[in-house]
C-alpha cells in the first residue's frame, strides 16, 4: 500500500521544517530495528570517524545546528 503525502514545504518556516524533520525522525527511530542499514553505510561511518580522529573533520551537535538555524530564521 502506498500513500501520497503532500506538504507545503516551500511555504513552511524553517522552524516548521525542523519540527517536521524531528517528528519524522522520532517516528522512524521508534521502529529502528525494523530497518536495515545499507551495506555502504558502515563504510561511510568508519571513514568519517577516521577523518574526525585525524582532525580533518568536525561535527556539530544537532541541538547546536537547530539553534543556529532558528537564529537565521528570526
Amino acid at each position: 500500500m502506498s500513500a501520497t503525502l503532500s506538504l507545503p514545504i516551500s511555504e513552511m518556516s524553517t522552524f516548521e521544517k525542523l519540527r517536521a524533520m524531528e517528528e519524522l525522525w522520532a517516528e522512524l527511530t521508534r521502529n529502528a530495528d525494523a530497518y536495515d542499514s545499507p551495506a555502504w553505510h558502515g563504510d561511510v561511518l568508519r571513514e568519517r570517524d577516521k577523518r574526525v580522529a585525524e582532525g580533518r573533520e568536525t561535527y556539530m551537535k544537532w541541538e547546536d545546528v537547530k539553534r543556529e538555524l532558528s537564529a537565521l530564521s528570526s
